[in-house]
């Protein structure tokens, strides 16, 4: 029976999450259609757009992205301590990006003078409305929501768009987290659709990649004005007083994704190269687990990814009886 998904999201744990939603029925609905002929390729570019949007409103970060023909993943960073800085007036003006505002927070914005009634209806709003902006169900939802109207209006027709509910892995540390960027990233090369991750389309190791011809050849000082607005940073491997961003150089992770991209090739398939990566080597990442991480990381795990230690810690804080995932984490990730 699957969890609510409150039991799935402890921010206490970990701020990243790997999210993925599937079109109904796993319909070609994004790309054009085989059986029908139907073109539906700017609905990636729907979902791009959209998604570019969201993180301009929501205290949640995209790390890595990949839009495919019929779902997509994300890595999602959450923010709290953003979001809990922010002023009133930030949190009203960001909610009222996304949805209508209320009479009483017309009023309050245009200086009326409020009651303590109203003004204490005021704050429990905006307190609610500071929770829901760095909520991944609800950045989610709106996600899914815009994506689906617009596609339903398109198609003439009413219904679902999405199978169903998101589903969500909790990234607890840094080797989950390597993994599932690499995985998503590669999405494209191991369905066959591109050759190399910089030829892939709409995914973020793409991005980045086009990123760095445009403003030269990356280098260790690279800092995060330098790659892609809309994405989280890579901002070097873990030290102190280290700023918000992805623990890895980004030299390091893009060798790294065409490392991997050439291993899982089909005319490479079962190939080890003998040298490992450094980034492997820091995390301790036997490159036999690295290539069957990156072929089957949403099949292999359940809600929690981590080593043992950060999977035992989470289900211990999340009140969980018994420790899902644990023999494949305990394989792969220790």
């Amino acid at each position: 029976m699957p969890k609510p998904r409150k039991a799935l999201i402890s921010l206490g744990d970990t701020p990243y999450y790997h999210c993925m939603s599937r079109c109904v029925r796993r319909a070609f609905l994004c790309v054009s259609d085989p059986f029908t002929g139907r073109s539906h390729e700017h609905r990636r570019q729907w979902i791009f757009d959209k998604l570019k949007d969201l993180t301009g409103c929501f205290a949640i970060d995209c790390c890595g992205y990949a839009l495919m023909s019929n779902h997509y993943h994300l890595v999602l960073y959450v923010d709290r301590e953003a979001a809990r800085a922010w002023s009133q007036d930030t949190v009203i003006d960001r909610w009222q990006r996304l949805f209508k505002g209320s009479v009483l927070v017309e009023r309050y914005k245009s200086g009326e003078n409020l009651s303590r009634a109203e003004r204490n209806a005021v704050d429990l709003m905006v307190s609610k409305w500071r929770e829901r902006l760095m909520d991944i169900s609800w950045f989610m939802r709106c996600l899914n929501e815009s994506v689906a109207r617009r596609a339903n209006q398109e198609d003439r027709c009413t219904g679902r768009f999405w199978e169903g509910r998101f589903k969500s892995q909790a990234l607890l540390d840094e080797k989950a987290l390597a993994a599932c960027l690499a995985y998503v990233d590669l999405n494209p090369v191991r369905a066959g659709m591109a050759k190399t991750p910089e030829t892939s389309e709409f995914t973020s190791i793409s991005e980045r990649i086009v990123r760095e011809r445009v403003s030269g050849k990356v280098t260790k000082s690279r800092t995060e004005t330098d790659q892609p607005e809309h994405l989280m940073p890579f901002i070097g491997n873990p030290r102190k007083d280290m700023p918000k961003g992805l623990p890895f150089k980004l030299t390091d992770y893009l060798e790294l994704v065409d490392w991997t991209g050439r291993v899982i090739r089909e005319d490479k398939r079962g190939f080890i190269p003998k040298e490992t990566h450094p980034i492997l080597e820091r995390l301790q990442i036997d490159p036999q687990h690295w290539c069957y991480l990156t072929k089957n990381f949403e099949s292999r795990f359940k809600g929690l990814v981590g080593s043992a230690y950060a999977l035992k810690l989470a289900c211990k804080n999340l009140g969980f009886s018994r420790r899902p995932g644990m023999s494949a984490c305990q394989l792969l990730l220790t």
